[in-house]
């Protein structure tokens, strides 16, 4: 819901000619030649501006800061209105009933009359500070980033809360109510997403604070009112090397074609490492990156590589429309932020066929799963196809996982798929069920299961054997291979 519709629902109730917004005056209703306030305090422009901008269509936002007149109609809850913008920085912003007469101009000189004291309007809170509520978020956002936490959440009647290695921790301060929590999560958003959030009741966007970090960003509504979560995208991209990537993995950076895909469960770390992996070619090949994503998250300078980020929604239609348009752009390497359905899925597989290094993400869990997932995503009567196109272009799968380390923070456990002739007839032949035994004779050639990653990380005593074996998927493997390693298995009642 618009801010404007509770003043637009006034004006109507009231049987009010206009609302009027007027700089360095508080919001009124213009009834039978006079005018009573309907706010305490006085507008400034970029109020006024902010309140049109969440009831304009985006075409219409774009002629806003232009300077000239500007005329729209708008369908609130209670009824359809005509929105009127004269020229100037200073000018005025009137909004009418549909089927109300402009009454005759009054002269210049002649003072409004004011409102009767025996009938006042009826009481509406002043316009919220958007610049105060920008800085209150913004606080938020700078303790997000010195404490050290990956994510914010905002609750309506909660206080925020951090989530510090991988646990929320409500912080002391009061709770946010509805209006100051949507008060803050508008003053961030562009008309856009102001726009999706009014009508759809949830958006995403990035949002960067100079000298600080960037961050993603949701906003919804649940049965309480307004929420926000906002992870915070470091400004500086972790090199390959720095996040433990095997040699095996990176040297997927320097094929020429194929499909290379970065799975996880929400939360686990593929946006970081598709970002070391694309600063690794950025840095060491001279070719044309194209990414697509919603929202665009790590910034990429082009290094020794033209690296050209489009954000869906903004740059472009549809992932799908933008991975299209990509082949008549010249790319040698493009990531696709998600391959969320199945026309970019069978575009992507194309893509890779067709000369061109592919990387992608889905929200599976392992590396056999991620195969059956793509291929399920197809009908029936095309499946063997897919599994053939699929067999000559997948190059790798990462699989991973976030486990809580020992003292501290956070590691990833890899899964790693390499693509070699027993795993491309395996995908052909429909027995992706064998993979997992596949990679465990080939360990030489790179590849490792989620269990042999997460048994690495605790006989590295990086992580607790609990905490690996609740993120095991293959659970009684892993627990029989922590037993016969002699770790503690007390958690499970064993000794």
């Amino acid at each position: 819901m618009a801010r404007l519709d509770k003043l637009i629902q006034v004006m109507h109730e009231q049987r009010a000619e206009a609302l009027q917004l007027i700089v360095g005056k508080p919001a009124s209703l213009m009834q039978n030649g006079s005018v009573r306030h309907l706010t305490r305090e006085p507008l400034n422009d970029a109020q006024i501006q902010g309140l049109v901008r969440e009831i304009a269509s985006g075409e219409t936002v774009a002629q806003l800061g232009a300077g000239g007149p500007v005329a729209f109609a708008y369908r609130a809850p209670t009824g359809e209105i005509q929105v009127e913008l004269k020229a100037g920085a200073n000018g005025t912003v009137v909004l009418r009933p549909v089927g109300v007469p402009v009454p005759a101009p009054r002269a210049a000189d002649t003072p409004a009359s004011p409102a009767p004291p025996t009938a006042p309007a009826p009481a509406v809170s002043s316009m919220p500070d958007l610049a105060g509520a920008r800085a209150a978020i913004e606080a938020l956002f700078r303790r997000l980033v010195e404490s050290g936490a990956s994510d914010l959440h905002l609750r309506t009647s909660e206080p925020p809360m951090l989530r510090l290695h991988g646990e929320l921790a409500r912080q002391a301060q009061p709770a946010l109510s509805g209006d100051q929590l949507e008060t803050m999560l508008l003053s961030i958003m562009t008309a856009k997403e102001i726009g999706e959030f009014r009508e759809g009741g949830d958006t995403d966007w990035a949002y960067e604070i100079s000298g600080v970090s960037r961050f993603r960003c949701n906003a919804g509504r649940d049965r309480f009112g307004p929420m926000g979560v906002f992870r915070v995208i470091p400004n500086q991209i972790r090199t390959a090397d720095e996040m433990g990537l095997s040699r095996e993995v990176q040297n997927l950076c320097y094929l020429t074609k194929g499909l290379v895909v970065v799975t996880g469960p929400t939360g686990s770390g593929k946006s970081t490492t598709l970002a070391g992996l694309v600063d690794l070619i950025n840095r060491t090949r001279s070719d044309h990156i194209i990414t697509i994503e919603d929202p665009i998250e790590f910034v990429h300078p082009s290094k020794k590589c033209l690296v050209t980020q489009r954000q869906v929604g903004i740059h472009t239609r549809s992932f799908k429309h933008a991975l299209r348009a990509a082949l008549r752009e010249d790319p040698d390497i493009i990531l696709v932020g998600e391959m969320r359905d199945l026309e970019t899925v069978s575009i992507a597989i194309e893509t890779a066929e067709t000369g061109h290094l592919v990387f992608g993400t889905l929200h599976t869990t392992t590396a056999a799963s991620t195969i059956d997932r793509i291929i399920d995503q197809f009908p029936a009567d095309r499946q063997s196809q897919v599994r053939v196109m699929l067999a000559e272009s997948l190059r790798g799968v990462i699989a991973q996982t976030l486990c809580k380390k020992l003292g501290g923070g956070r590691v990833a456990a890899r899964e790693v798929l390499l693509s070699i002739p027993a795993v491309s007839n395996l995908i052909r032949e429909g027995k992706t069920f064998q993979i997992p035994s596949i990679m465990q004779t080939n360990r030489k050639a790179g590849m490792v299961t989620l269990n042999d990653a997460l048994m690495e990380l605790v006989d590295g005593k990086l992580v607790e054997p609990k905490e690996a074996y609740l993120k095991a998927v293959e659970k009684t493997g892993f627990a029989a291979a922590l037993k016969a390693k002699r770790h503690d298995l007390s958690f499970l009642g064993e000794g």
